[in-house]
């Protein structure tokens, strides 16, 4: 006769068994282990903590380069001849990548918080490695293509680093939990002096990380500069075709004061808005001419510019995704623009009482107006009737030609000094906002030189520029910095201070409180000796840290060889351990 007696209650633990079954496809609890992840485990975990950082950067860069989404299918543009919007893959493939990495990042943090063993199951295996190796050649890509984009990483700081401090020291803070737990837990190693050593380091430099932080919203309010004036950057291309009329009118319904365009001589010399060198992205210039679609725009004489559609290609490309916006009506304007002339632009200008930035496009050498295009410009200036004081130009030129184009406030896209800028007559400046610093801006305006900035599209980029006095800036999107009549956060430096210091100072303190009550919670623990925790299974509540010593207990009775005449049942159908001595009958 056998007699059965309960050692301990197995309590369902659904949680635990969801984790285990996603993580490593582990959902039987014999499967699932409370010994120390192996050396190989270890490394995917380091492997797949990798992935995520280098997404996180990634997805963050994506986010603050939206500023810049048409320029890069631009850039792509003139690399492959043809136009797509290379950066919806790009975000979508972000976007299911950080998700399924960050989940299995929380999955592994879980096993670690409740002492499981690591064991990533090898289809996340491959999961994490394709995801790392496509983040790593978009990374790469981005580099050839697009280098200069890094850059906005640095100016978005100016706007993001106080709360990417905050949300970096609570992450960390938080992460004191699991570092606690592993140094008191186990017995001491030089690998866990090293793991505690390196968590200090990184909370260390996160306490006065502020130092190194430039953010010129951190100034007294009475110290702010007037709003800085909005430049519709070839009019308003995200509500109509770039450089057409219909855009322009739309600029300056935005509350555009100065109008941008590009300037381009035809070949009987009239200037043309055009920004490419080819008319093959903005026109129908395949249908009409399909054997010059590649040739240069400046060989084309009016008449034959005059011909060609400007506006559906924007309603079919959807360069801006705005055209699920645009009204019926406006769609049927937008399908019937054509190409603008400078002086339809300049005459547009005046009747607004707006100023005009004009980037002017030399010939080439065997165009027939290669010697006389600065004419036909001043021609054009004087037919549309605008004043002259209100019509910059910025020259595609050597300086050399600047001296031709008088009467015309001097402008350049070349970031010189204040002493070169005076030599070449130059009182205007047209900066990348990756190149406009904010000393650089200040040393600037100071020296009355005009600055101004492009291309901002942003509601945080237009902010940071704001607080750092540009009197100008010249968007792709006036009709979203127009609902900006403030910059989105602005801090004095005393309460910039007493957020920076409270925040260090408390999690500091809930950093000394997790580590003193992870060791009040282990010595209880410890001082329980084994019969103890057999006697006393059923009057005391069920702890993870009692589950472990009882298992490890049951396990090493296993291991002295009881089951050739005893059999230790842990996990019978009515889900009791027993204990059952073999009684001879």
């Amino acid at each position: 006769m056998v007699k059965h007696q309960p050692l301990q209650v197995y309590e369902k633990q659904i949680f635990l068994s969801i984790i285990t079954g996603i993580y490593g496809c582990r959902w039987k609890r014999y499967q699932r282990s409370q010994d120390d992840s192996s050396k190989w485990e270890c490394l995917w975990f380091t492997i797949l903590c990798s992935s995520f950082f280098l997404l996180l950067f990634w997805t963050y860069f994506w986010l603050v380069a939206q500023n810049d989404f048409n320029d890069f299918n631009w850039s792509v543009y003139n690399r492959t001849g043809e136009w797509t919007d290379e950066t919806i893959p790009i975000v979508a493939s972000t976007t299911v990548g950080i998700s399924y990495i960050t989940f299995l990042v929380i999955l592994a943090l879980f096993h670690i918080s409740l002492g499981q063993q690591l064991n990533l199951f090898w289809l996340h295996k491959i999961g994490v490695l394709a995801t790392l190796a496509t983040t790593i050649s978009g990374v790469v890509s981005v580099d050839d293509i697009w280098g200069d984009e890094w850059e906005v990483l640095f100016i978005s700081l100016q706007a993001t680093a106080p709360f990417l401090h905050i949300g970096a020291l609570a992450t960390v803070t938080a992460m004191g939990w699991l570092v606690a737990g592993y140094i008191v837990r186990r017995q001491r190693s030089n690998f866990q002096m090293m793991v505690l050593a390196v968590y200090i380091i990184i909370l260390a430099a996160l306490y006065l990380a502020p130092l190194l932080f430039t953010c010129p919203c951190v100034m007294d309010r009475h110290s702010l500069k007037p709003r800085p004036e909005i430049i519709g950057r070839r009019g308003a291309p995200m509500m109509a075709p770039e450089n057409t009329v219909l855009s322009f009118n739309r600029a300056l319904q935005q509350g555009a004061t100065s109008l941008e365009a590009d300037v381009t001589i035809s070949v009987d010399g009239v200037p043309f808005l055009m920004r490419d060198r080819t008319l093959r992205r903005t026109t129908d210039v395949r249908k009409v001419f399909p054997s010059r679609q590649y040739e240069d725009a400046s060989f084309f004489n009016w008449t034959e510019i005059r011909t060609l559609n400007a506006g559906q290609w924007f309603l079919e490309s959807d360069p801006f995704w705005t055209v699920a916006t645009i009204t019926p009506k406006d769609q049927a304007r937008i399908e019937n623009q054509t190409v603008c002339s400078l002086v339809d632009m300049l005459r547009l200008a005046a009747r607004a009482n707006a100023s005009a930035l004009l980037n002017i496009r030399k010939p080439p050498a065997q165009h027939p107006r290669a010697r006389s295009w600065f004419m036909d410009t001043l021609w054009a200036v004087q037919k549309a009737a605008i004043p002259t004081k209100r019509v910059r130009t910025v020259m595609w030129s050597p300086d050399t030609d600047r001296g031709r184009v008088r009467g015309f406030q001097q402008s350049t896209q070349e970031k010189l000094s204040v002493q070169e800028m005076r030599q070449r007559g130059i009182t205007s400046l047209t900066l990348h906002y990756s190149k406009a610093s904010h000393k650089d801006i200040q040393e600037y305006l100071a020296n009355n030189v005009s600055v101004t900035v492009y291309p901002v599209n942003e509601a945080w980029l237009y902010s940071t520029l704001w607080c750092s006095g540009v009197p100008s800036v010249s968007s792709d999107a006036p009709h979203v910095l127009r609902k900006v009549p403030y910059p989105i956060w602005l801090m004095s430096q005393t309460a910039y201070y007493f957020i920076w210091i409270a925040s260090d100072l408390f999690s500091l303190a809930v950093v000394f409180v997790i580590f003193a009550f992870q060791k009040w919670k282990m010595s209880g623990i410890q001082s329980c000796n084994p019969e103890q925790i057999v006697l006393n299974v059923v009057t005391r509540p069920q702890t993870r840290e009692v589950n472990i010593m009882k298992e490890k207990l049951l396990f090493s009775e296993l291991g002295n060889g009881h089951s050739s005449a005893e059999e230790i049942s842990l996990y019978p159908e009515n889900g009791y351990a027993t204990y059952s001595p073999e009684e001879p009958i």
